[in-house]
């Protein structure tokens, strides 16, 4: 029977219809499609379309409100409701709903009609009268349970009061519902009872705000008073997000219970080709895979979202889209409609997208690159090093400052990124280790030890083709008379790198790429702004009685955090082991798993750091630290019961069958004077991997009871649960083995080769 259900899932995955949408064109008679250009943002109530539908003094409060110069009245909150109102139904929305990201590296909504009841009276009888409305208070806040969510003690059960409000920043927009209707989303912060934050956007938000404010702090502190330029008045963190995943077909989805309940594959052995020819990276996209990341652009498009790239990434069956840099909060929005848009789409083309950071061992997991700068209120990058950096003091000041948050709060970011699935994914040869480095390149390394020596850049230490590209610009000789010169970056990339410059920005390469990029990113601004703050002061005091810091100033304050973070810079692999020794020897931490890293968010440095910037309040950290290892606890746990369920259910029965068969086929072979030796043999070596396999389940099921009744969590990561994902290890390799020896016709999950090259 289950042999049969995988082979009718993969005839009917080849034989079905493809779905097929039509793109809207730019007349209502046909002629060329609309470009992305015309339809993006459609579904957006951007600020342009805000402008055109509110009164002009109504406008201008809200802008002045967006800059932070006075608080949302009454009066701007209902004309933006309302207006807001008329646009969705204009687009057919019959709800609304403040859409927020609890602490569980989710999205969540609640839907309310616009419907109203209205009553009058008539002659001493009441009549109700059913009218559309939403005002500025229904806009401004709402009030889900907030005992259902993650809150890491901060409230208890019966306390159940908590409020979303609205993030004016983060426009709002429209979704498609069923039925041809549309929703009303209004991007918000949760918060609890007595304000606490309950989500990953309200302290991402403080994070901006106190790098905003210390950056313009610095900056002011270097560039002289010209009526000419003015002075920059805010500066905030950009991000683009590239987002992996897997997609496999719906149908073969539905037969792995690991893959439904967990995200991941917890038995299953590797085809005798996957990505070791290396064939699939920026290879053909398939036709269905394409059709659907299609339609997915299609709507990110009318929903804002700046989707640039797609290709194939390298394991089969993995897939990458990465958007254009945009304002952080912004990025990190988007983000999660990327990765929503990306599951519903799938669904429509009969596929399932997978964002677990390691849905199938031995082959590439997925991960989300972080690509974070800082930018100013005049358009200019403050981490793009021009071509001759060594005297662009400006942006070698936020280089360092990066470097020695990076060298002093390294833990802290390796804490952001800690997962139980991150944990299949990190250090495994194709995602950075758990020792956080920065890599910069030969051209910026030696940069900085120049100025740290007080001498020129020796252009001999770059090597002949660096020499090239800093006496030429950047421009790379093909030495084909045919080819065009190209541009050069300044620096080459390391993909080992957990934390590496890629030319104008950084890219934190290992946040996972199921988990909401918001918690990371505001460890991120939070260490940057905390150096940030000593860079002020340090400023303040090398400046004297001078209005603005000279360069000789600048110089030395530079120097100073060149030495201090010079151990956290490194240039080779990352994954060696004589790096994990240097490493040790510079004092940089080593953390491995996710168990061992969440403490390091309470290390005094860090907490103080956390707390310093006002991003967290000691109880806001104390419960995110909670929340963090009580969660790794329940995904391992969940694994645990997931697989004790599938071997005694389906793989031990299908083993017990084929012994079944085998015996008798031996035993009616040896009735009629036949050798039975080859049956005989395979069920010698099948005996003792079901044994085994037995015995170790149930030693995980014992195991797994006694798990629940361990209180104490810290105990639970650290050692119940790294009993168990040892067992787990040991009972996949004896599964696994008894795959390889198994009638296929009897093999009840689908296989890799199917779930990778079916689609």
């Amino acid at each position: 029977m289950a042999h049969d259900a995988r082979v009718r899932s993969v005839v009917d995955s080849l034989s079905q219809a493809h779905r097929v949408i039509e793109f809207p064109t730019v007349t209502k008679d046909g002629g060329r499609l609309q470009t992305t250009s015309e339809i993006f943002g459609q579904n957006v109530f951007s600020l342009k379309e805000m402008s055109k539908m509110l009164p002009k003094p109504v406008y201008k409060n809200f802008v002045k409100q967006l800059k932070g110069n006075e608080t949302l009245d009454k009066i701007t909150a209902d004309a933006i409701a309302h207006a807001v109102k008329v646009w969705a139904i204009q687009r057919n929305a019959s709800h609304f709903t403040h859409w927020f990201q609890p602490l569980n590296d989710s999205t969540a909504e609640k839907h309310d009609s616009f419907l109203t009841l209205k009553s009058t009276f008539v002659d001493g009888f009441e009549e109700v009268t059913a009218i559309d409305t939403f005002s500025g208070s229904q806009l401004l806040q709402s009030e889900p349970d907030a005992s259902s969510f993650p809150s890491g003690g901060m409230r208890s059960t019966f306390e159940a009061r908590g409020y979303t409000v609205w993030d004016t920043k983060s426009p709002m927009f429209i979704q498609d519902g069923p039925h041809g209707t549309s929703i009303l989303y209004v991007p918000s912060v949760f918060i609890s009872y007595n304000g606490e934050a309950l989500d990953e956007k309200s302290v991402l938000l403080r994070s901006a705000e106190t790098l905003n404010k210390t950056a313009v702090e610095v900056l002011n502190l270097i560039e002289p008073k010209d009526e000419d330029h003015p002075r920059t008045k805010s500066v905030y963190a950009t991000l683009g997000t590239e987002q992996e995943y897997f997609l496999i077909d719906r149908a073969l989805y539905t037969l792995r219970p690991d893959l439904k309940i967990t995200g991941r594959t917890l038995l299953g052995g590797l085809p005798p080709r996957h990505q070791q020819l290396e064939d699939h990276y920026f290879g053909k996209i398939p036709t269905r895979v394409l059709a659907a990341i299609s339609e997915a652009e299609y709507e990110l498009a009318r929903l804002g979202v700046p989707i640039k790239t797609r290709h194939n990434e390298a394991a089969p069956a993995q897939f990458e889209v990465a958007p254009i840099f945009e304002e952080a909060m912004l990025a990190v929005d988007h983000n999660m409609l990327t990765m929503d848009v990306l599951h519903r789409v799938a669904h429509r083309h009969k596929l399932k997208c997978l964002f677990h950071e390691k849905p199938f061992r031995g082959v590439n997991g997925s991960g989300k690159h972080c690509n974070w700068s800082l930018s100013t209120d005049q358009g200019d990058n403050l981490l793009d090093p021009s071509s001759s950096p060594e005297t662009n003091l400006r942006f070698l000041l936020f280089l360092v400052a990066t470097l020695k948050a990076v060298y002093d709060h390294g833990d802290v970011l390796r804490a952001g990124i800690a997962s139980a699935s991150n944990d299949h994914r990190l250090g495994a040869h194709e995602a950075p280790p758990g020792i956080i480095s920065v890599f910069l390149g030969t051209q910026l390394n030696e940069v900085l030890d120049a100025v740290e020596e007080g001498r020129a850049v020796n252009l001999d230490a770059l090597g002949t083709q660096l020499q090239h590209v800093r006496v030429s610009g950047t421009v790379l000789d093909l030495k084909v008379t045919t080819l065009p010169s190209i541009s050069r970056d300044l620096t080459d990339r390391n993909r080992t790198s957990p934390f590496a410059f890629t030319g104008d920005k950084f890219e934190f390469r290992a946040v996972g790429s199921k988990q909401s990029v918001s918690f990371p990113v505001t460890l991120l601004n939070s260490a940057v702004a905390s150096t940030l703050m000593d860079m002020r002061d340090a400023l303040i005091k090398q400046k004297g009685d001078k209005d603005v810091a000279s360069k000789d100033d600048q110089l030395a304050v530079i120097r100073d955090f060149i030495k201090q973070s010079k151990p956290i810079r490194f240039e080779g692999d990352n994954y060696s082991a004589e790096w994990a020794e240097e490493a040790a020897r510079r004092g940089l931490p080593s953390i491995g798993k996710s168990s061992d890293a969440f403490g390091h968010l309470l290390r005094p440095g860090n907490a103080a750091m956390l707390r310093k910037t006002g991003v967290f309040s000691e109880a806001e950290l104390q419960s995110r630290y909670h929340i963090l290892v009580e969660k790794y606890c329940k995904d391992v746990m969940i694994e645990g019961q997931t697989l004790v369920t599938m071997v005694m259910q389906q793989i031990l029965p299908a083993a017990f069958q084929y012994r079944r068969n085998l015996a008798e086929a031996a035993s009616s072979m040896a009735s009629i004077n036949v050798q039975a030796d080859p049956e005989i043999a395979l069920l010698n070596q099948l005996t003792p991997l079901v044994q085994d396999l037995q015995a170790e389940t149930n030693g995980l099921c014992a195991l797994l009871n006694k798990m629940i009744d361990i209180e104490d969590v810290e105990v639970l990561s650290k050692e119940a649960c790294q009993e168990a994902l040892a067992a787990m290890n040991r009972i996949r390799d004896l599964a696994d083995g008894l795959e390889s020896h198994v009638s296929d016709k009897l093999w009840p999950l689908p296989k890799y080769t199917e779930l990778f090259f079916n689609i």
